[in-house]
């Protein structure tokens, strides 16, 4: 011991005597409080790389792989998920609690939450959940339009609002982290997905990237309500032949990244937290085992920092039989991806991966990357200081506010496609027969992704049928008759509109390889207002354009109302005119289904062109 350290070591021993014989014998002296100062990782004042390196210090391998594992609440409980050490939890499409309400869901989170911070280290989860047009899962939850409907209003700022709504009406219930948004580039409208695309060229996604500054912030967690972003599917899920779902996308490298690239390039440009990669394949091998497009592209090249995920069981697929492998597990892992969705398996997962690497076919590099690049937006999004959900933001949940703001999203995303005169409809002194399936169908107009993961017909959530507003907004001497098949129409009235088009569905159980055109029910409920002699507008309700070529000239009027939420009030606001229609078309119209695919620039003449659509004259 050197003299200096010895002399250090004297003064203190000294020191502390006197001042414990001062407290003894009661002196006024009292001593400034000296804590000891607890770990860094726990500063939030410190930076974030610091903590991140301060807490993987103190990590086991199962901490770490435990971070890279997402199972579904279903599969496991509080508990359970933290003796697993569980990253993070989801619902997927319909998995809620008993209560589907704010409160229910909070409770639901916040106790997965309670357990993950009760554990040593007590790493905060991050849960996830698909709220793609809103808060989807939750019952009274604000419904907005589908991609497609928002890519045809050509408002970014407006689909950035719907991100900031969507974020407080998901925090305000628990979950941090949205799987949204889908920044896919339709190519196919056969492809089950088509409605979650904002549009068949990459611009059409790059404008509406927008909505990750909605979800996140300007800067992840830098106000109330911020959750995490997800861009998604990478990359060239709306690429595959055929519009197969989860297909293989036959295209060159160049074409790949000039048309699906590039909304990627802006999300991360944008500051995304984290990209899903996607179901299909490239050239015949699946997204999940491609290192050269996620870690040499995404992560080098494009320089994304945030964490990359799988999506639903999709490690199962790379060798085409049910489960998954170790191998599928180390090729996964090593290509790059971060955090893992195996909503039924984590514990075999978790099993699988730690042999991996004590075996040393994963190295340790690659599982700290992995926990680097979790830890870190766990660390932005403030969950170590604010892990427990924030209860006030429950005001905003299926507000006034946010169903105006949906209202609005519906009233621009119409596109007016023919117009002999009849539209808009007179508010006043009219007599107006509504028929159609979807004319007074919530369900069918909100589509899939709605409560459940398929969605589903019927008065499922609240808010306006498109019947609804064509009745609450008839003025003075105005009639509105409905009949659902058309019954009762006669010649008396001045206008029958036909709302008509799709019922639910969600990824490949809404591909249509044989066509997509009106169903039996659509064609015979429209002879029976035509043959009254009454002019026809007819409305579609779709995840697409339909094949309507052949009876397009029976039509008097056609607007193309996509999948509008829970606002169908305003589809009615265009339909009178209180709105001057003002979208246009992202996807060119085929002729037929037989012509796709067909897309802008392609040579190929549509029926409706790529940026298409009318306007009232006044």
């Amino acid at each position: 011991m050197s003299p200096r350290l010895r002399v250090r070591r004297s003064l203190r021993t000294t020191q502390t005597t006197v001042l414990a014989g001062l407290l003894l014998a009661g002196s006024a002296l009292t001593p400034v409080a000296s804590a000891a100062p607890g770990p860094l990782y726990k500063n939030p004042h410190a930076s974030t790389s610091a903590r991140v390196n301060d807490l993987l210090k103190r990590m086991s391998l199962d901490d770490k792989i435990g971070q890279m594992t997402q199972a579904e609440r279903g599969a496991v409980t509080p508990d359970q998920a933290a003796a697993l050490k569980l990253g993070s939890l989801l619902s997927g499409g319909g998995s809620v609690p008993a209560s589907n309400t704010p409160n229910g869901w909070a409770d639901m989170v916040d106790s997965y939450q309670k357990a993950a911070v009760s554990t040593p280290l007590g790493i905060p989860t991050i849960y996830g959940v698909d709220a793609v047009h809103g808060h989807n899962n939750v019952y009274g939850a604000t419904i907005f339009p589908h991609n497609i409907g928002l890519g045809a209003a050509n408002n970014p700022r407006l689909v950035e609002k719907i991100g900031r709504a969507t974020a407080l009406e998901v925090a305000g219930t628990g979950p941090q982290w949205d799987f949204s948004p889908c920044l896919c580039v339709a190519r196919d409208d056969r492809w089950g997905r088509t409605y979650e695309s904002f549009g068949e060229s990459p611009r059409d996604a790059i404008a509406n990237a927008s909505a990750i500054t909605g979800l996140q912030g300007r800067r992840l967690g830098e106000k109330p309500g911020s959750v995490l972003a997800t861009a998604k599917h990478y990359v060239g899920d709306g690429g595959t032949t055929n519009g197969v779902d989860q297909g293989n996308t036959e295209v060159s490298e160049r074409e790949l990244r000039q048309i699906h690239l590039p909304p990627f390039r802006e999300a991360i440009d944008r500051g995304v937290g984290s990209v899903m990669i996607s179901f299909s394949s490239f050239q015949g091998v699946r997204m999940h085992a491609q290192k050269y497009l996620i870690t040499d592209v995404l992560k080098k090249e494009l320089r994304f920092r945030g964490l990359v995920i799988s999506d639903y069981n999709a490690i199962n697929q790379i060798d085409g039989k049910e489960g998954f492998t170790p191998e599928e597990v180390r090729l996964s892992v090593n290509a790059g991806i971060d955090m893992f969705m195996v909503p039924w398996d984590a514990p075999q997962f978790i099993a699988y991966l730690k042999a991996e690497v004590e075996a040393g076919r994963v190295s340790r590099d690659r599982i700290d990357d992995a926990n680097r690049r979790i830890l870190a937006e766990k660390f932005e999004l403030g969950l170590f200081e604010h892990p427990y959900t924030d209860r006030s933001l429950q005001k905003t949940f299926g507000s006034k506010e946010h169903r105006e703001l949906a209202r609005q999203a519906v009233r621009e995303s119409q596109v007016l496609l023919k117009n002999n005169g009849v539209l808009p409809l007179a508010k006043k002194n009219n007599k107006i027969f509504v028929a159609g399936k979807n004319a007074n169908d919530i369900g069918n107009q909100a589509g899939g992704w709605t409560l459940t993961w398929q969605g589903q017909s019927g008065p499922v959530i609240p808010g306006t049928t498109i019947l609804d507003g064509i009745k609450s907004g008839a003025g003075k001497g105005t009639t509105v008759t409905y009949d659902r098949a058309g019954d009762g129409i006669d010649g008396s009235y001045q206008v029958a509109v036909a709302v008509v088009g799709e019922t639910p569905y969600a990824e490949g159980q809404g591909d249509r390889p044989n066509g997509f055109g009106l169903d039996a029910e659509d064609l015979a409920t429209i002879a029976k207002l035509k043959s009254s002699g009454v002019p026809v507008v007819v409305v579609t309700v779709s995840g697409r354009p339909l094949d309507i070529a052949a009876q397009l000239p029976r039509f008097d009027g056609l607007v193309a109302a996509w999948l509008p939420g829970s606002e169908g009030a305003g589809v009615a606001d265009v339909l009178y005119g209180d709105y001057n229609p003002t979208g246009k078309l992202t996807f060119s119209w085929p002729v037929s289904a037989a012509q796709e695919p067909v897309n802008v620039g392609d040579g190929k003449k549509a029926l409706y062109p790529y940026g298409y659509g009318l306007r009232y004259r006044r």
